[in-house]
């Protein structure tokens, strides 16, 4: 299991360290932007596989999703 997979099965505890957020925040972006080179690849590619680039984009979701979370939880409540 990478640090993403982790990341991305965390329910992040609000209580986390900010510092370790950040640095999940960065490796979750990292990785998003590799996948959209993963993507371009693919796309390139003599022989398309549909299930494959379907796997790269469901990952890229996933990654997305995570990298909201987490860049919830390092900004604070405002309460208007």
């Amino acid at each position: 299991m990478t640090f993403a997979d982790t990341a991305l099965s965390l329910d992040a505890d609000p209580m986390s360290d900010p510092e370790t957020l950040k640095r999940q925040l960065a490796e979750l972006k990292t990785e998003h932007r590799d996948l959209d080179d993963a993507i371009e690849a693919l796309r390139k590619a003599a022989v398309y596989d549909n299930i494959q680039m379907q796997r790269i984009k469901k990952r890229k979701l996933l990654l997305k999703d995570a990298i909201a979370r987490i860049e919830s939880m390092l900004v604070p409540d405002i309460i208007a």
